[in-house]
């Protein structure tokens, strides 16, 4: 196929019907036609990898785009906190004013001029405070040009800068962040700040970078001179530098909370005490003053969301399980920390798309062999078990066992295989993985009961459909029923007992197809027209080969040779013999079945009957004692191989066939010749 006719697949005329017959009757001979095949299969093969790739890279912009949204909604919660300070800080302003105003003193309350004058004096205090922070950091910068005078202080802390291809730690650095400026400056060896950059807040863009095995609580800053990656101390802090970058971009000039703590020379005595202490690939800033401790969750558990998205992502699924209870026992135990709300039900939301994941994944591991079916579905099956989840794994395993078990029979049907054979041991091989994955659990057993019962159903009628249909030869018929219960009869082995189901499935075909093959043989044997002749096989080898189909069934016809090729039984009789042994055959193997017994032994007998009862010409000259001699064979000889013969086959008693034994051969005289007068003749 080449590949300009791709595109005939795009258009919406196109039928799958007729382009494949015009790609057959371009093909000349069975090799065009399997290099077509093979064509068209590479086709379908690429077009399902691009497909997976195309899942993959949708997944993946899922992921990203929950992310921002989960950034757009803390966003959206900041702006209302600023909104709702902005009218805090426009009501203080409009009370300052109106203390302000010499005319409107004396006409308030008391106790309002004194909540006034506090708000005034926070006010203050909270910009001497400013002042202060501000100054400490221009003398702890060395080589800073800039003007920091009207600037408010928001945050302040040490990261290490990391070089982006490799993420090697390169520096460390302090930060110093106000409402429109990032300060960067450089940790010397002596612990002094060396001034390294300022950017204005308004032009940077903050990335959150995601963990990896490499690097840890990493943020991108993209500034005018490029990208620079930092790395935070833990995940706590990570996030608050990430809430100060906001607070800072949108020109926040009013924090909520007390003022930070200015950088006095204590506070950069342990800076430089903590600085000694760490190695180069870490850095811990110093911490701020706060009213009332926070206790923060641990580092692995604060980053184990991004995580376990990056895990499913990747589909190691089962470190993704392990990190789950693993973060789900912490929770147990441990949950009196900042944010364990939000992280439990992150954890449970993650939890239930490593579910639909897998379930997915199960339902995807169809295929044409049901072998590679339940293997590709081994894993998923064991990870939804370690989950609780075995209802809905045992449902998606046995939608795919279904699909598999019904192509294969299609396939044996088609190929002329055994289906019955096949289908019991794919059953079987459904049932000894379903129990290897869900053990004895009382739902799924169900489960699985139930579908057995619909497969038997569906396998019923499809045998019913293709090899029981009307007008089927009786011994075709008891050939399939065997092959059907031979395998059946093996489930009983691994616990399956479905025999006694498949006999109700089969039972009223077969009683059909009894009453038809009863009707029709007997019509058969009542339309014989026999002259009593003693049967001339012509030839010694066809004698041979009578005697040994008699020896066979037990009878010895030796006795009734006579000459070089007759036996002194008619050619009816003996072919009635053949047919009747093979019918008591079939009837006895379907009579294995208790319900068939009656109905099989109940033919046989009528098909004796009717041979034994066939009436003689009286207008023909026969011999009597020959045809008295015929019935008596078959009384005393074909009768009781034929009772041996069903007891023998179906296991059981006969009931109907003994009761012949009593039939009464009754011996005639040979028809005299008619008088003739010697004055008549024949001949005019």
């Amino acid at each position: 196929m080449p590949e300009s006719s791709n595109t005939v697949f795009d258009g919406k005329t196109f039928r799958a019907e007729d382009h494949v017959r015009d790609l057959v009757q371009e093909c000349v001979g069975g090799s065009e036609l399997l290099q077509r095949k093979a064509k068209v299969q590479a086709y379908s093969d690429q077009t399902s990898t691009a497909l997976k790739k195309h899942v993959y890279e949708n997944y993946m912009k899922f992921i990203d785009t929950a992310k921002e949204i989960s950034h757009l909604e803390s966003e959206m919660y900041q702006l209302s906190h600023i909104l709702i300070e902005q009218r805090n800080l426009l009501s203080t302003l409009h009370d300052s004013n109106i203390v302000d105003d010499p005319r409107n003193v004396l006409m308030e309350a008391p106790q309002e001029k004194e909540s006034d004058m506090k708000s005034l004096e926070s006010k203050v205090s909270e910009e001497v405070q400013n002042r202060n922070t501000i100054a400490l950091i221009r003398e702890s910068l060395v080589g800073y040009p800039g003007v920091l005078d009207n600037k408010t202080f928001i945050h302040e802390g040490g990261l290490i800068e990391l070089d982006s291809n490799d993420y090697r730690p390169i520096c460390r650095t302090y930060f110093f962040l106000f409402n429109d400026t990032l300060i960067v400056a450089k940790v010397k060896h002596d612990k002094k700040l060396d001034f390294l950059a300022e950017y204005e807040s308004k032009k940077l863009a903050v990335i959150n970078i995601r963990d990896l095995d490499g690097v840890r609580n990493a943020i991108n800053i993209i500034t005018a001179d490029g990208s620079r990656i930092f790395q935070c101390i833990s995940p706590s802090a990570k996030a608050e530098w990430i809430e100060k970058f906001e607070l800072s971009m949108k020109g926040q000039r009013h924090r909520k909370g007390p003022a930070p703590q200015p950088p006095l020379p204590l506070r950069q005595k342990s800076l430089v005490d903590t600085l000694s202490l760490c190695s180069d690939a870490t850095l811990s800033p110093t911490t701020e003053q706060a009213s009332t401790p926070l206790i923060f969750a641990p580092d692995w558990l604060s980053s184990a969301p991004e995580e376990i998205q990056a895990l499913i992502a990747q589909r190691h699924f089962e470190d993704t399980l392990s990190l789950v209870q693993k973060c789900e026992e912490y929770l147990v135990r441990d949950s009196a920390f900042y944010g364990s709300v939000e992280l439990k039900e992150k954890i449970r939301s993650l939890k239930a798309s490593l579910v639909s994941v897998l379930l997915l994944e199960l339902s995807a591991s169809q295929s044409r062999s049901l072998h590679a079916a339940l293997r590709s579905a081994r894993r998923p099956l064991k990870l939804l078990a370690d989950m609780k989840k075995s209802r809905e794994a045992c449902a998606a395993l046995l939608g795919i066992c279904t699909t598999a078990i019904r192509t294969a029979q299609r396939q044996a049907r088609r190929n002329n295989l055994g289906v019955a054979e096949i289908f019991f041991c794919d059953l079987a091989q459904v049932v000894a993985e379903f129990v290897g994955a869900f053990g004895t659990q009382a739902a799924c057993t169900a489960s699985l009961v139930v579908w057995c019962h619909q497969e038997l159903q569906y396998f019923a009628s499809q045998l019913i459909k293709h090899y029981l249909g009307k007008g089927t030869d009786l011994d075709a018929v008891a050939n399939c029923v065997e092959l059907v219960r031979v395998p059946c009869s093996r489930l009983t082995e691994i616990g399956l007992d479905v025999g006694y189901h498949m006999e109700g499935l089969l039972r009223p075909t077969l009683e059909g197809l009894l009453s038809e093959s009863k009707d029709r043989l007997i019509g058969a044997t009542q339309r014989i027209e026999d002259n009593w002749q003693p049967y001339n096989l012509r030839t010694k080898q066809a004698l041979r080969t009578i005697l040994k189909e008699f020896e066979a069934f037990g009878i010895n016809l030796k006795p009734l040779v006579t000459g070089d090729t007759f036996i002194t039984l008619t050619q009816s009789t003996v072919n009635f013999c053949r047919q009747f042994f093979l019918t008591t055959a079939s009837c006895a193997t379907l009579a294995k079945y208790e319900t068939l017994k009656h109905d099989g032994e109940m033919l046989v007998r009528e098909l004796f009957l009717t041979q034994f009862h066939l009436k003689v010409d009286p207008t023909a000259a026969i011999d009597l004692n020959f045809v008295s001699k015929n019935k008596k064979f078959l009384v005393e000889e074909i009768l009781p191989a034929a009772i041996d013969l069903f007891e023998s086959t179906s296991g059981r008693s006969a009931e109907l066939l003994p009761e012949l034994k009593g039939l009464s051969v009754k011996t005639g005289q040979p028809p005299k010749p008619k008088p003739r007068s010697i004055y008549q003749t024949d001949v005019l």
